[in-house]
């Protein structure tokens, strides 16, 4: 599979560009502090800034890997960066993955897109605006044949976002928190095929 990494997009109303350790103080302040926005994510909200600064410093060293796919949302009126939205193969995590997939070829992996926002830019169509942005840039810059999305069976509002984005519900899964919490789960589909068909959403 040809990988091409974290470039900067931009849509009308957002620039997604690399996480710098200078954005810690933002992401901390508008999502990763919020115990409502990671409620439904795998990992917990950030205790302190410095938890912040440390995340970021860590992904700082991935994105030289052509494999690695991690934007943050900045609101171009505004210059905040509220969110982030990320791309990541799933089979590394959990090998498991893949029966849960069985009519894909899971050779190169099963790569899902994920995506959280601060609450002060929820419901103003942000996220499917970024995801739309992503899916383009997935389907236009790699020769992936597919994309897989997933959210908390809890948390419809996600689904929605997807299914705007051009996503197909395809079965039910079982998530797991980093701490091991499992969550009942929805996972999606968008294929090449159906993405070059772009009057269906």
């Amino acid at each position: 599979m040809r990988h091409v990494g974290t470039q900067e997009l931009e849509t009308k109303r957002l620039l997604l560009r690399r996480l710098l350790p200078e954005d810690a103080g933002q992401m901390y302040q508008n999502w990763a502090s919020d115990p409502e926005v990671t409620r439904w994510l795998r990992w917990e909200p950030h205790k302190n800034e410095l938890e912040t600064v440390g995340l970021l410093a860590a992904w700082a060293t991935l994105y030289p890997n052509p494999d690695y796919y991690q934007w943050a949302i900045v609101e171009k009126s505004s210059g905040q960066v509220f969110g982030s939205i990320s791309i990541f193969n799933t089979l590394l995590g959990d090998p498991a993955q893949k029966a849960l997939w069985p009519q894909l070829d899971c050779a190169d992996g099963v790569w899902e897109a994920g995506y959280c926002l601060g609450r002060a830019w929820w419901n103003k169509g942000f996220a499917t605006e970024a995801l739309r942005a992503v899916a383009d840039y997935w389907f236009t810059q790699t020769d992936a044949p597919f994309l897989t999305c997933c959210h908390a069976k809890a948390n419809p509002a996600s689904g929605w976002v997807m299914e705007k984005a051009g996503f197909v519900y395809d079965h039910d899964s079982v998530d797991h928190k980093f701490d091991g919490t499992p969550v009942e789960c929805k996972s999606y589909l968008l294929t090449r095929a159906h993405y070059q068909r772009k009057d269906l959403f």
